[in-house]
C-alpha cells in the first residue's frame, strides 16, 4: 500500500535519511515501499531536546531514521526512561505504551506518544508538583 504526501510550499521532511525541502509550489508525492517518514512538525532537533520527555522522543526519533545505528541508540533510551520514571511516577502509563512500541519495533508509532509524553511532561512541570528537569 502507498502513502500519499502533499507538500505545501517550502515544506520540509525527512524521507528515508535524505532532507527534502519541497520548493515554490504544492508537490504530491507517492511513496510506495516502506520507509522512515518525518514531515518538519514531528522532526526535533537535537538542540530542542532540553527535556527528559524530548530527549526521549529525539533518540526515538533516531531509533527511527538511522535504523543501521539502532541498536546504538537503545541503551540511551532505557536511561532515559529510568531516569524520567523515578523523577515522575505518575508518567508511567505513556512510558509504557511508549515501550511497547518501541519493543515491537513501532517507532512511528512511539513518536506520536511520545508527543503525548512531552505533553504531560509540560502539564506537570507547569503545575509544579515535582521537577523533573535534568
Amino acid at each position: 500500500m502507498s502513502l500519499k504526501i502533499t507538500l505545501k510550499p517550502h515544506e520540509r521532511m525527512i524521507l528515508a535519511g535524505a532532507a527534502i525541502t519541497n520548493g515554490s509550489s504544492t508537490a504530491n508525492l507517492t511513496i510506495e515501499n516502506n520507509v522512515p517518514i518525518l514531515r518538519k512538525k514531528d522532526i526535533l532537533k537535537d538542540e530542542d531536546a532540553t527535556s527528559p520527555g524530548r530527549r526521549i522522543y529525539f533518540v526515538i526519533q533516531l531509533m527511527y531514521l538511522d535504523q543501521e545505528n539502532r541498536v546504538s541508540y537503545q541503551g540511551r533510551y532505557w536511561e532515559l526512561i529510568r531516569d524520567i520514571v523515578q523523577a515522575a511516577p505518575s508518567l508511567k502509563p505513556v512510558i509504557n505504551e511508549i515501550n511497547e512500541h518501541v519493543i515491537g519495533g513501532r517507532y512511528y508509532a512511539a513518536l506520536k506518544a511520545g508527543k503525548k509524553l512531552i505533553k504531560d511532561e509540560e502539564a506537570i512541570l507547569s503545575r509544579g508538583e515535582k521537577s523533573i528537569k535534568g
